[in-house]
């Protein structure tokens, strides 16, 4: 325990020895600080000396400046900061004393006073009763206003929402978000729905999955990488719109995009295809930012976005050709892309088909540069595996991946609603997983039973709720927008 620490705990002790509970919690504030900033904002010093009201407010002290028989404090609540006014003469001798001794920066306190201005004109409370409600016994960093040690802000995010008012503006844009999303879906009759979190099998996307087990049924479970194949078995159902905004896991690596647990949107629609979801994401997306920013032009560290509808369409053979200035054609061709993938330093394992090669390629040269928002389409049925052929492309899928500022947003298709197609590709997702590929789905039989029973011609799309708030909010890192991010353990 630190000197600080200690001489806190210390007083802690000398309240409860003088009978004086350190954490009461008999205190009802009636307002908040932005309350009383917008109610007083226009009335001048000599009007507020005529104004009677007498207000309770609560919040941490921020900063103390004391000046023997008087101090100002700095209040913080939910709603910002309002300065407090402590005479001795008004708040009495001893229970002005037992302040003066026992409260300081970091105390979580409740004042009861009139509001006044003061020589310099700003609005203030003068207290007539102040109690303390929580002693603080760790203290805030010395220059709390300035925590930009970003292990300690993500480990310690208690302190990093104390000292950093803009973290906490980062999760209520979050909250706005999230309202705003499910409004939208309700407001065109999609439902939402709540689907296992706790698996038998890791299916519904091709990830690497969290492993937990079930004691008293002796059964390996999986962490859900995605809500897909539970969906799509309520369109069977009948319920023909549906979405699920929920955790997913992915036993995946740590970076600024990816964090082991994140937050998915997935939504499912009967009797409509990959093209009126377009239709629909451009419509969300422009809509949300709109909401959120005030306007579909961001900025995003540093570059400019417009979120204004339409968005971007391109094919990623299209995309690929352009980037290494070859033929759509020759993208078919094994010895090309093998090539291509030679000349960028790019190993392709030898289990790997066209379609894997292609979007390797993709991803090395062409996501990184789509800036604007920009839907992706077509891509090869190898990566695709629960997602309906294209007409006249077998080879290709009615699928597409919403990019903006070089990453992945989201990642929509026509569904797969044949039941022998879709035996067939999880056989060959089999075969891959027993080659050794980790993140190969399972063999799902009861799904391919419920598409026997008739899944109606549908599509669906997964959004990355994390990402998208990145995007608005301006942060770097997903840990700038999930409260408490999976880190290594301390030393």
């Amino acid at each position: 325990m630190d000197e600080q620490t200690l001489q806190r705990s210390n007083k802690r002790q000398a309240l409860r020895d003088l009978g004086v509970d350190p954490y009461a919690n008999d205190f009802q504030p009636d307002c908040h600080a932005e309350d009383l900033h917008q109610r007083y904002a226009s009335v001048e010093k000599e009007a507020l000396e005529e104004v009677e009201d007498v207000y309770r407010v609560a919040g941490r002290i921020m900063a103390l400046r004391s000046f023997g028989k008087a101090a100002f404090l700095k209040l913080a609540d939910r709603s910002g900061h309002i300065q407090i006014f402590v005479q001795k003469n008004k708040l009495g001798e001893e229970p002005f004393a037992l302040f003066k001794k026992f409260v300081e920066v970091g105390d979580i306190v409740g004042v009861v006073g009139r509001p006044m201005r003061t020589k310099t004109g700003e609005l203030s409370i003068l207290a007539a009763e102040l109690k303390l409600l929580t002693k603080s016994i760790m203290p805030l960093p010395e220059k709390w206003h300035g925590l930009k040690d970003v292990e300690i802000r993500y480990r310690r995010r208690y302190l990093d929402l104390v000292v950093n008012p803009e973290v906490r503006e980062t999760f209520e844009l979050r909250a706005r978000v999230i309202r705003f999303v499910r409004d939208f879906l309700e407001k065109r009759a999609y439902i939402e729905v709540e689907t296992p979190m706790m698996n038998r099998l890791a299916g519904g996307a091709t990830a690497r999955p969290f492993v937990t087990h079930h004691n008293t049924m002796d059964m390996e479970l999986f962490m859900r990488v995605a809500p897909e194949l539970f969906l799509k078995r309520l369109l069977v159902g009948g319920l023909e719109r549906v979405y699920e905004l929920n955790r997913c896991f992915r036993n995946e690596g740590i970076s600024t995009q990816h964090n082991p647990e994140f937050t998915m949107l997935e939504f499912y629609q009967a009797f409509a295809t990959y093209e009126d979801l377009m239709d629909l994401t451009e419509q969300m997306l422009s809509a949300l930012a709109l909401e959120i920013r005030g306007s579909q032009d961001l900025t995003y560290q540093g570059q400019s976005i417009s979120m204004a509808a339409p968005f971007a369409r391109l094919r990623v053979h299209e995309a690929v050709a352009k980037a290494y200035e070859v033929s759509e054609a020759e993208l078919d061709d094994m010895a090309t892309l093998q090539r291509l993938a030679a000349g960028i330093g790019l190993e392709i394992p030898g289990d790997w088909g066209t379609g894997k090669c292609l979007m390797a390629l993709f991803e090395e040269k062409v996501e990184s540069t789509l800036i604007q928002p920009t839907f992706v389409c077509d891509f090869p049925l190898e990566v695709s595996p629960l997602s309906r052929k294209k007409m006249g492309r077998p080879d290709l899928v009615d699928r597409f991946e919403l990019y903006i500022a070089g990453r992945e947003m989201a990642n929509a298709f026509s569904e797969l609603n044949d039941p022998d197609d879709q035996r067939e590709r999880f056989t060959a997702q089999m075969q891959a997983k027993a080659a050794g590929d980790a993140e190969a789905m399972p063999f799902d039989e009861d799904y391919v039973e419920a598409l026997e029973l008739g899944m109606p011609p549908a599509a669906g799309e997964g959004i990355g709720i994390d990402r998208l708030i990145m995007l608005l909010a301006d942060a770097p890192s997903i840990r700038d927008v999930i409260l408490f991010p999976l880190l290594r353990p301390e030393n």
